[in-house]
């Protein structure tokens, strides 16, 4: 089955009735419009996928190179640039516009976007381990433990404080609750990763 996709920016997150009276809360995903930069073939490039731009960028921002490329789609450079692989290379040609309606209500999606950065954290809140006794005794509160054996070196993958969050992120088996293309959004149900006015990829779902 082939996949189908759409690059996006998270708006925020409201609320929505279905028919049946339940509240359902939904994150909002500007999607319009999207262009086809590129059409890559397994003849040109070694595999297959479409380049999509979404959000156009401010011509003194745009090089030169970008301009060229954007130039064959017959469009401005765009500030967010992904491919999509897995499609039907025969249903896009360059500059072809794509809209919400690429979706439709019901449809299940997997949503990849870039966390929330919250900067250096401890252990504790940025592995989720567990502190120790805080009585006065105790002398071991919230620290990170053992280093492991004496060997004049941590082991790589240990777990420790550090910066906390900004990675890309990518959460599963969403459903779409309504595909509004009169107004360009997606209506998607739950959280999606990243802050408000992040960018996003939508994408059919791999499971």
């Amino acid at each position: 089955m082939a996949t189908k996709g759409i690059l996006g920016k998270k708006v925020g997150m409201t609320q929505v009735f279905t028919e049946k009276g339940e509240l359902v809360p939904v994150t909002v995903v500007a999607v319009n419009p999207n262009i086809v930069m590129q059409v890559k073939t397994m003849e040109n490039d070694g595999y297959e996928a479409i380049q999509l731009g979404f959000d156009d960028q401010k011509a003194v921002r745009a090089t030169k190179p970008a301009e060229g490329h954007a130039a064959k789609a017959k469009t401005a450079p765009k500030r967010f640039v992904r491919e999509i692989r897995d499609v039907e290379l025969g249903d896009y040609n360059v500059g072809d516009e794509l809209n919400a309606d690429v979706f439709e209500a019901g449809d299940i999606v997997d949503v990849t976007g870039t966390s929330k950065g919250k900067g250096f954290q401890g252990n504790i809140k940025r592995w989720n381990q567990h502190r120790g006794p805080m009585a006065h005794g105790s002398r071991y509160h919230r620290r990170p433990g053992s280093m492991g054996v004496i060997i004049n070196r941590v082991f790589k993958g240990k777990m420790l404080p550090g910066r906390m969050g900004g990675k890309q992120v990518t959460i599963q088996h969403l459903e779409i609750v309504k595909a509004d293309t009169e107004n360009g959004v997606l209506l998607i149900k739950g959280n999606v990763p990243g802050a408000n006015k992040s960018y996003v990829i939508v994408k059919s779902t791999v499971k």
